[in-house]
């Protein structure tokens, strides 16, 4: 196993040395609304969406006088926009409130956030703060499971994100996130995976 999990490091470290988030971002406060607007929504959409939205309302002071029909308003060609809207205006309110504008950058903090569960704290961690972190998508989940780094048993995000984080070398696990990430949007796919350009056929277990 550990054979396999040094290979596939390397293998990525090789084919994607720059592998980074595909949210456009300027800093931590604009980083928590986007990956709130990512869920369930390509990162391509969101980039569209919030160029207008930062531009009305930059920081979370801007942001907490908005109403979520306001926001709805820039964010409306997102999925779920009305639950987005509420989320984006109750963070930015509590970012204010609790921390005087200023996004945390513990998972603790982060979760007591509205909108903001395990997943997008620890993008949060690794992205704006480069901690240690292992966000835990549907493309992470897939490739962990076909590429054999985490067992049957890892079940659900939670038991992925433990395993990984202790069979992947500190240093490197919140960049390993993303190389699992892209490798799971543009390579091995929910449907139709591209096996024929993957350098990880041997050690795939589809």
């Amino acid at each position: 196993m550990m054979y396999d999990v040094c290979f596939i490091l390397q293998y990525f470290e090789s084919t994607m040395p720059d592998a980074a988030s595909e949210l456009n971002f300027r800093n931590p406060f604009e980083l928590i609304v986007a990956v709130v607007l990512s869920a369930q929504c390509t990162d391509k959409r969101v980039n569209m969406v919030t160029p207008a939205l930062f531009a009305a309302y930059p920081d979370a002071f801007a942001m907490a006088k908005a109403t979520e029909a306001e926001i709805l308003h820039y964010i409306g060609s997102v999925s779920y926009p009305n639950s987005k809207a509420a989320h984006i205006l109750g963070l930015s309110k509590k970012l204010v409130s609790e921390f005087n504008g200023t996004v945390p950058s513990t998972m603790a903090e982060l979760t007591t956030l509205p909108g903001v569960g395990r997943k997008t704290a620890n993008v949060v961690m690794a992205v704006a703060f480069g901690k240690p972190a292992m966000p835990v998508d549907t493309h992470v989940f897939r490739v962990s499971h076909r590429l054999g780094l985490v067992p049957k048993t890892a079940n659900t995000p939670e038991k992925v994100e433990a395993i990984l984080t202790k069979r992947i070398p500190s240093e490197i696990l919140s960049k390993a996130h993303h190389w699992l990430l892209l490798h799971g949007r543009y390579t091995c796919t929910a449907r139709n995976p591209k096996c024929e350009r993957c350098g990880l056929k041997e050690v795939c277990k589809i």
